[in-house]
């Protein structure tokens, strides 16, 4: 019998949670970010009043979004760009090899994009041997390893220096004692030669601007500007939910964003990019397409509660303060985007009854709640999603039995009375110790119960 979702992500979390190195490097870099992530919000003279704006924002424009991503393809058609509209992943994959059937490419190289990650885009156009190349540092790492992202916004944060500096020696016969910045110099070489030489260069976007038919790229390391400048077509993939009514917007979720996503005052590249290069412009692409895709995006917007989901702008704060995901890691949830928002919106993207368990994989603490930059109430949206799993049936028979029998049992304080202490303990050891983990020991039930304490008590005072 095959091994399902559910059962694979407990046996990883079980693996991850005790590998130590794995915990040191993740501890290591998220004590770097937490730094740097109290300097970026000290600059907000509001912070709270900048999220609620954010908040209602996203509000507005998520309970119209027919109005403001029509508004965005006309503009952006009149700028000469093309919009194509895919309603899932294999259609935003056939939509692009139209693309480059049409151009006759053979060469791609694409900037860090989540989208892309989400319809696997790599694997396709290796199958149609299109020679790709991701161009941001992390996710180039991340494409020599053959794997996918651990974090939507630090894609190699599970890697350190060393591992790093092996990997660039065995691929580039770089030095295995080399620093950060010289791995840097090596993919640098690489890269540059690959912007030049490619057909087609692929980008995502952070936010789509209706006002102006403009994508808006934020990045620190200038891959995306080379993405978007040397090819002759550029083709943005960009989720429905990226989309924002003005502008004049940036001025708030730009800081927003690097702030929460790096502990910067601002990224260092910033770009807004309307449709093909006109007559008078130096550099960027003859053609420029944008592809709106859902893929599962209208399931969220469905929900009357849960669609707060789509506020999400990526900064990945989240993921960084979650107790889970410290533990466990970002393979473990075996989805594009992991931690808190993505134990949210993932059960909607890819099916509430493979991915329900996710909803489960919360303290419920509410750090990601106290640190979302557009306000998601995440712990409560988990709450939402576990009861409809619920209301779906889609809890196991044995659960939904146990539970009941639960239920029935805890009602009734004589049954509860009834048994000792050691008869629940043995009970509890036998019948449940698997389910609490090997690693850690069972909590030991008192003798008597409150309630026979608390007459003991009673009548001897």
């Amino acid at each position: 019998m095959a091994q399902s979702v559910a059962d694979k992500f407990l046996e990883d979390s079980k693996s991850k949670s005790f590998d130590l190195r794995h915990r040191q490097i993740i501890n290591t870099n998220i004590d770097k970010y937490n730094l740097a992530f109290e300097r970026g919000i000290s600059k907000f003279q509001d912070l709270e009043n900048s999220k609620k704006k954010a908040n209602l924002i996203k509000w507005k424009t998520i309970e119209n979004l027919d109005r403001y991503l029509l508004d965005f393809e006309a503009n952006f058609t009149r700028n000469g760009g093309q919009v194509i509209w895919a309603n899932d992943a294999e259609e935003a994959r056939q939509e692009i090899a139209k693309i480059m059937e049409m151009h006759q490419a053979k060469s791609v190289v694409k900037s860090k994009s989540m989208a892309t990650e989400e319809i696997e885009l790599n694997h396709f156009l290796e199958k149609k041997n299109i020679e790709t190349i991701e161009s941001d540092l992390g996710e180039f790492i991340i494409q020599l390893l053959d794997q996918k992202p651990y974090h939507f916004v630090t894609p190699a944060m599970h890697l350190s220096l060393e591992d790093i500096a092996k990997l660039f020696h065995e691929r580039f016969e770089t030095p295995l004692e080399a620093t950060a910045e010289e791995l840097t110099m090596k993919a640098r070489e690489i890269l540059r030669e690959k912007y030049a030489a490619a057909d087609i260069g692929i980008t995502g976007a952070n936010f789509l601007v209706a006002d102006s038919g403009s994508i808006a790229i934020t990045e620190n390391e200038g891959n995306a500007r080379l993405t978007t400048a040397f090819p002759k077509v550029h083709i943005a993939v960009v989720g429905i939910e990226k989309v924002i009514p003005s502008m004049n917007d940036l001025d708030l979720f730009w800081p927003l964003l690097a702030s929460h996503g790096t502990g910067q005052n601002l990224t260092v590249y910033n770009s807004l990019i309307s449709g093909p290069r006109k007559a008078a412009e130096a550099d960027g692409p003859e053609e420029m397409y944008v592809i709106l895709l859902d893929n599962g995006r209208s399931n969220v917007l469905e929900q009357k509660d849960q669609r707060q989901g789509l506020y999400c702008i990526r900064c990945g704060a989240c993921l960084n303060v979650c107790p889970i995901y410290q533990n466990i890691g970002g393979h473990t949830y075996e989805t594009t985007y992991q931690g808190p928002i993505g134990s949210l919106i993932s059960p909607h993207l890819n099916g509430m009854k493979e991915f329900k368990h996710l909803s489960y994989a919360s303290s419920l603490c509410g750090k990601c709640t106290e640190v979302c930059p557009v306000g998601i109430d995440i712990q409560k949206m988990l709450l939402l999603n576990r009861r409809d799993a619920v209301q779906e049936n889609l809890s196991p028979k044995m659960e939904k039995k146990a539970w009941g029998m639960f239920t029935w049992a805890i009602q009734k304080r004589r049954i509860i009375d009834f048994f000792g202490g050691k008869t629940k303990n043995f009970f509890i050891r036998n019948f449940f110790k698997k389910a609490w983990g090997e690693q850690r020991e069972l909590p030991k039930l008192a003798d008597k119960s409150f309630s026979q304490q608390y007459k003991e008590r009673k009548k001897n005072s």
